[in-house]
């Protein structure tokens, strides 16, 4: 099989509606200030986490071949991810809820491959390969926590979204890409920004989705674990991003323990979170996933489940008590006495299923305009349909080739001639499909002999509701790639001829050629052209007292007048502790 990214023992078992989010890594458009922003990043974070991160952190880099210097290739990534049952995928910013956890459900970690510029070094909207990379990926070194990122994604992927949902979702990406992008206009920020606060003020009852989103917020993204006194950091969020890390173990950032009442906790990415939940341990984090889990209609089914499926106008499943799997978009249900679902119906495309498995001739094509069928016992038989013996179908006049009425409970009523029944292995019926058929309810015409062959299923109740098809493969396409693309910055001139002068640096280092001639000549480039690009001098000033070279006094000088700019100061600071040292 032929794809755009590289296959290995886990991306093979991607389903392949998932390919089309990968992207190839664009790793020759990563500048030389890319990679010297990384470098920073990655030397703050080893030296302040190494104090304040969960034990997982530092041996995880180590296991996941993350490098300090380095923005790492997603090949070589992979080539270690492999070891311990993971992989990871490039993908253009944020996708969509539904597909990022279907992703971990696959033990595949989606990495943003954008880098974020200079100007957000210390945090940024966008999801880039700092966060994904370095903040993801060594904690799934342990087992524990792995195991859960996994569930969580099975189970966060099965979450009923509302309408709304996508469109929240849309809005969130274009402000981060607005964000990230240093030649986005003020009113493009403004204007985004207010769009997500209108939404996020106007979303209505959290869906399924939203709550699972804000548990994935507080856990996998900005989580602590351990005391709530002493608590440490595992989240990807602040294990990427050099000011939050040190923001959140302050007093002003309130710690509370981790609960399913996260799931009602809505977050802002474009701020510093007030407050963070703190779990004891990475084993108590799936015992609330579980509990969550519980009050999905994933498990519950019922009326209010199919519900919230029509609510969300997306594609989706309903499984009957035989083990029959509807998919498509439901758009109608019936209901009658203490709240039970009587008819279900949808409109376009639809395969049934059994165990996640295509019933064979029950694909889309063969119910390419939608489907409908009675739900419970016939009126008057206590026995349900699916529990019939072969003697008991004859005894109530349900048998092949015969004309029959079947009444239900609900009113709904079923005629036409039995032409041939689905069982499954355990002899579950499953399917009876009849022809010159006609289905009312009340005086509602619900199917009709010029239809063609009525396929009826067979379940006495609705057990289990989520989103997406029950087989993988049935539907070609279940979710959109947006139509917003990240923004590739183009640079002018003299950027470029500031780059040229990191690539020079970056040369001297690893090759050991430093020479106090090389680094004035580059300082004095760097003075006349680029006065304000701290990050390079600071790079300077690191080979210069490695080296001991006299020019060291005067790019210190200049990094200090450079700290009065109040943007700079915490971050010229922090690197000279740490490059000096």
């Amino acid at each position: 099989m032929k794809t755009h990214f590289e296959l290995n023992k886990v991306t093979k078992k991607l389903p392949k509606h998932l390919h089309k989010f990968i992207v190839k890594q664009p790793y020759e458009e990563y500048t030389s200030q890319n990679q010297a922003v990384w470098r920073y990043v990655m030397k703050m974070n080893v030296d302040y986490l190494s104090k304040v991160a969960h034990k997982s952190y530092l041996k995880g880099l180590e296991k996941t071949g993350i490098s300090i210097e380095n923005i790492p290739h997603m090949e070589g990534m992979n080539r270690i991810l492999k070891e311990i049952g993971w992989a990871a995928v490039s993908v253009d910013g944020f996708i969509p809820p539904n597909a990022f956890m279907e992703f971990q459900a696959y033990n595949v970690l989606v990495i943003a491959s954008d880098m974020r510029t200079i100007n957000h070094i210390a945090y940024t909207p966008a999801p880039d390969i700092i966060h994904e990379a370095a903040g993801h990926a060594p904690i799934i070194a342990n087992p524990e926590y792995a195991e859960y990122l996994r569930r969580f994604g099975e189970i966060g992927s099965k979450a009923i979204s509302s309408a709304k949902d996508y469109e929240m979702y849309e809005a969130i990406r274009l402000l981060s890409i607005l964000k990230e992008d240093p030649n986005s206009s003020e009113k493009e920020i403004e204007d985004a920004q207010e769009k997500v606060e209108w939404l996020q003020n106007n979303m209505g009852e959290l869906s399924e989705m939203a709550q699972i989103r804000n548990l994935h917020w507080w856990t996998v993204e900005y989580g602590l674990i351990g005391t709530l006194e002493k608590p440490k950091i595992y989240g990807a969020g602040l294990l990427s991003s050099i000011g939050e890390s040190a923001w959140c173990m302050q007093k002003e950032v309130q710690k509370l323990p981790y609960s399913i009442d996260a799931a009602t906790i809505n977050f802002d990415i474009t701020k510093p979170q007030p407050q963070l939940f703190v779990t004891p341990d990475f084993a108590y984090l799936s015992l609330v996933l579980d509990e969550f889990a519980n009050t999905m209609a994933l498990r519950t089914g019922g009326l209010n489940g199919v519900k919230k499926l029509i609510n969300s106008e997306n594609l989706g499943t309903v499984e009957l008590s035989t083990g029959i799997q509807i998919s498509g978009v439901f758009t109608k249900v019936i209901q009658y006495k203490n709240n039970k679902v009587a008819y279900l119906q949808t409109t376009g495309p639809t395969a049934l299923a059994n165990r996640d498995k295509e019933l064979i001739g029950h694909g889309i094509t063969t119910h390419a305009s939608g489907f409908g069928s009675p739900v419970g016992k016939l009126k008057g038989i206590n026995l349900p349909i699916e529990d019939m013996s072969p003697r008991d179908l004859r005894a109530y006049g349900i048998y092949e080739g015969e004309f029959m009425t079947l009444e239900f409970e609900s009113g709904v009523v079923v005629k036409g001639k039995a032409i041939t029944g689905t069982r499954d292995l355990r002899g579950k019926i499953l399917i009876i499909s009849l022809d010159e058929c006609t289905v009312t309810y009340k005086d509602e015409i619900l199917f009709q002999p010029e239809w063609g062959i009525y396929d009826m299923a067979i379940g006495k109740e609705v057990i289990s509701v989520y989103a997406g098809s029950a087989d993988v493969d049935s539907f070609a396409d279940t979710s959109k790639v947006s139509d917003v693309k990240t923004h590739k910055i183009s640079y002018s001139d003299s950027e470029k001829e500031l780059y040229s002068l990191y690539d020079e640096v970056k040369l001297i280092r690893t090759r050991n050629l430093a020479s106090e001639e090389k680094i004035t000549a580059i300082f004095n480039q760097l003075k006349a052209k680029f006065a304000n690009d701290w990050l390079l001098l600071l790079e300077l000033c690191e080979l210069a007292q490695k080296n001991n070279f006299s020019i060291q006094t005067t790019i210190l000088k200049n990094l200090n007048q450079l700290k009065c700019n109040k943007s700079y100061t915490k971050l010229i600071e922090n690197g000279l502790n740490l490059y000096l040292n």
